[in-house]
């Protein structure tokens, strides 16, 4: 098990704050519910008893001729004052409706340190019969005692009187150990989850436990991304006229030029540029481990952010599964990369679509086809991509996930970089370097890992960004 760093536990207990305050306040307001609704008041009343043999009685049973050996049978006292036989005399006599056991729980006997006094105390809903029963037992007791060890030195200190405050109002100490329970229970339980998570996160040293350099970073988006899935029959009648060009607000390179992530997004482009100064930069896979870390997002956003420095780009949708990049850019995915791949590479230039994007051209994924693997791993598919490198500055493929999947794996040899996009804190490092181990096993360069959906404060990249300037 990996060491525990304190400073990443306490940024990971940011993400339990609604939990803690849902448990703090359902625990305070359920105790003072308990406490004053449902708990009945009980009354205390308290009498206390001196137990000692006179120095006349020279025939006792027991030998008790001075206070430490009565001192060392407090005990026994105590537990004869609760006995049965005590106890109910002490209802015959007062005519109580209650069982013994009853009783018995509502009193308490202790001796006081280095004497032969016992105090009784006896709790009941009712504060007259608290003090009643407190004195009866006391006289009952004292009777007792003299009888069974011949003790004539039994006397009663105080009597119990008429106590006029609740005893059991512990309301506020009980509220105060439920907010103790309630934060200690959700602290307990995020350290299980902190300590036991072996998810890939951005904050630790990451580089160093799963052997790929950090390319870029993107600080969670408030943009909601577009799931809505069609098929192909009803994708070219779905976009009329108005709809056409009318890009997604995914595209905040496009959208919001000044904000965050479109900041976050130049960063990766100048990183992966200097990453290939010794070599032209001109073919970039973009994948991922599992679906839904953001795949799609950054490689049209890059692809936009490549196109703002007056290169000609090129975007490939290679997921012909479920790709989604012409919902981003509204264009039609009646024919595409499957279909392409197909037909004669000649006729490529038919199924280039303009995005609405100065310097910026799509290739969407086309029908979906029976044998995607096979398209992309066959010579024909080469030779496109050998044939578009000649007309494009920068072509970005946006592949499948690589988790069950060899269509990115296969990509991955025919490009010159491959960036790896996870989701913060979503993807388990196992999972992760397999997807690393799959692509270095076919010679694969990557570029790095992209990490997705950061959030502002563990990054404090927001301190010199607003979202809009």
């Amino acid at each position: 098990m990996e060491e525990l760093n304190l400073k990443e536990f306490f940024l990971y207990l940011r993400k339990y704050i609604v939990l803690y305050v849902l448990i703090l306040a359902a625990a305070l307001s359920g105790t003072y519910f308990y406490d004053t609704e449902v708990k009945t008041d009980l009354y205390q009343s308290k009498t206390s008893v001196i137990l000692a043999q006179s120095e006349n009685s020279a025939n006792s049973t027991t030998a008790l001729n001075d206070v430490n050996v009565s001192q060392k049978l407090t005990t026994t006292y105590g537990e004869v004052a609760k006995s049965e036989l005590v106890l109910q005399q002490v209802i015959d006599n007062l005519h109580l409706d209650l069982p013994v056991k009853e009783l018995q729980n509502n009193i308490k006997v202790t001796s006081i340190d280095d004497t032969a006094i016992i105090n009784i105390t006896v709790k009941n809903e009712n504060p007259e019969k608290s003090a009643e029963i407190a004195n009866e037992i006391a006289k009952v007791f004292s009777e007792e005692i003299v009888k069974i060890y011949k003790l004539d030195n039994v006397s009663v200190l105080d009597v119990a009187k008429t106590p006029d405050q609740v005893a059991n109002n512990t309301t506020v100490r009980d509220l105060v150990i439920a907010a103790i329970l309630s934060i200690f229970g959700v602290s307990a339980l995020a350290f299980l989850l902190f300590y036991f998570d072996d998810t890939v996160k951005y904050h630790e040293d990451i580089e160093q436990k799963i052997k790929v350099p950090i390319a870029g970073k993107i600080v969670k988006s408030e943009v909601k991304l577009d799931k809505k899935r069609r098929s192909n029959s009803d994708v070219h009648s779905s976009l009329d006229m108005a709809s056409r060009g009318k890009i997604s607000n995914e595209l905040v390179v496009e959208k919001r030029p000044k904000a965050i992530v479109s900041e976050n997004i130049k960063s990766l482009r100048a990183n992966l540029q200097f990453t290939s100064v010794d070599n032209a930069l001109k073919t970039i896979l973009i994948t991922s481990t599992n679906a839904g870390e953001g795949k799609s997002f950054v490689a049209a956003n890059l692809a936009a952010s490549f196109a703002q420095t007056d290169k000609k780009v090129l975007l490939v949708d290679c997921d012909l599964r479920k790709g989604r990049l012409h919902r981003l850019f509204n264009v039609s995915n009646l024919s595409g990369l499957s279909n392409l791949l197909t037909d004669e590479i000649l006729n490529s230039r038919r199924y280039i679509q303009p995005t609405g994007i100065k310097n910026l051209s799509i290739i969407t994924r086309g029908t979906y086809p029976p044998n995607p693997a096979e398209l992309l791993s066959s010579e024909k598919n080469k030779a496109l991509i050998y044939r578009l490198k000649q007309d494009y500055d920068i072509i970005i493929f946006d592949g499948t996930p690589c988790n069950g999947l060899a269509d990115s794996v296969i990509l991955s040899t025919l490009v010159d970089e491959t960036l790896i996009i996870t989701r913060d804190a979503a993807v388990s490092k196992g999972a992760f370097n397999s997807t690393r181990e799959s692509l270095e096993k076919v010679g694969a360069n990557i570029a790095g890992v992209v990490f997705n959906g950061i959030n502002k404060k563990i990054t404090k990249y927001y301190s010199y960004y607003g979202e809009d300037r």
